[in-house]
């Protein structure tokens, strides 16, 4: 039987961010925080996977207490266990410290086949944290999965790569980032969700990861980045311009317009 893992973020609901004129953002309500939209896919894979081949889903989540919440609803899902990594010594993980403490975590549970990431989070953007949790734990990735053809003892998976499609074939263990056109993710019946309520999430703190990791690689400690603000970019449209008067003084005036802008640097104009 395999055993998945699928690491899971809190993210907060996208019409709870308000942008200011200067394009600002504020967390307008803190409350009611749900799964990272790119993580249902990678449930939905694991849970696909282990409807045809059986298999066991851990779920792994780093935040508050309250973050248990998204657990409860991957185990509505389809998650077999659920484990929330919770202290104050992961607070202001950035997605360097944030996969050491993940792949930490993996490290201390044991063996497994397969992790399943999603291709990104909806707030920080970057789809770092999947090939970093991979290079962490020495073994191979492969990122933008949009199909799986094959599960057995391989797999045969499709990734999107700068618009062109590759076909890779591969054994286990291994970890895949999954974007969102890989499937579209269930949704939990009203039995499954009554249920998940009595499930037991799992919490550990940084003392159970010290056999595993060095604590100074946790949270802020272990973070050579961090989050200035965030703002909303400026929505520019196209400008045109005309010239006219003869194709030799249309051709002079697009020429100065150019090297203004520095687009024909690099290029004689004479």
């Amino acid at each position: 039987m395999l055993k998945i893992i699928v690491p899971i973020k809190q993210v907060v609901d996208l019409s709870h961010i308000k942008f200011d004129d200067d394009g600002v953002g504020t967390i307008e309500n803190t409350t009611g925080g749900e799964i990272n939209p790119f993580d249902l896919n990678a449930l939905e894979v694991a849970v696909q996977i282990k409807d045809k081949l059986g298999a066991t889903i851990n779920v792994i989540s780093m935040g508050e207490q309250g973050a248990d919440s998204i657990l409860k609803d991957a185990i509505a899902r389809g998650a077999t266990e659920a484990f929330l990594l919770e202290d104050s010594a992961f607070k202001d993980s950035d997605t360097l410290a944030t996969s050491y403490t993940i792949a930490s975590t993996i490290r201390k549970m044991g063996d497994f086949d397969l992790i399943v990431c999603g291709e990104k989070s909806v707030d920080g953007d970057t789809g770092q944290v999947g090939p970093e949790i991979a290079e962490h734990l020495g073994i191979p990735h492969v990122a933008y999965v949009s199909k799986i053809e094959e599960i057995g003892e391989k797999l045969v998976l499709v990734s999107d790569m700068d618009g062109e499609q590759h076909t890779v074939e591969c054994s286990f263990p291994i970890l895949l980032t999954v974007t969102k056109n890989i499937n579209t993710p269930r949704l939990p019946s009203l039995r499954d969700k009554l249920n998940s309520r009595k499930a037991k999430v799992e919490i550990w703190h940084s003392d159970d990861l010290i056999s595993e990791a060095n604590i100074n690689r946790f949270g802020n400690a272990g973070s050579p980045t961090f989050v200035d603000k965030i703002t909303l970019p400026s929505e520019g449209g196209r400008k045109g311009k005309t010239f006219k008067g003869s194709d030799l003084e249309t051709v002079k005036e697009l020429t100065n317009e150019l090297e203004k802008d520095e687009i024909l640097k690099g290029f004689s104009t004479k």
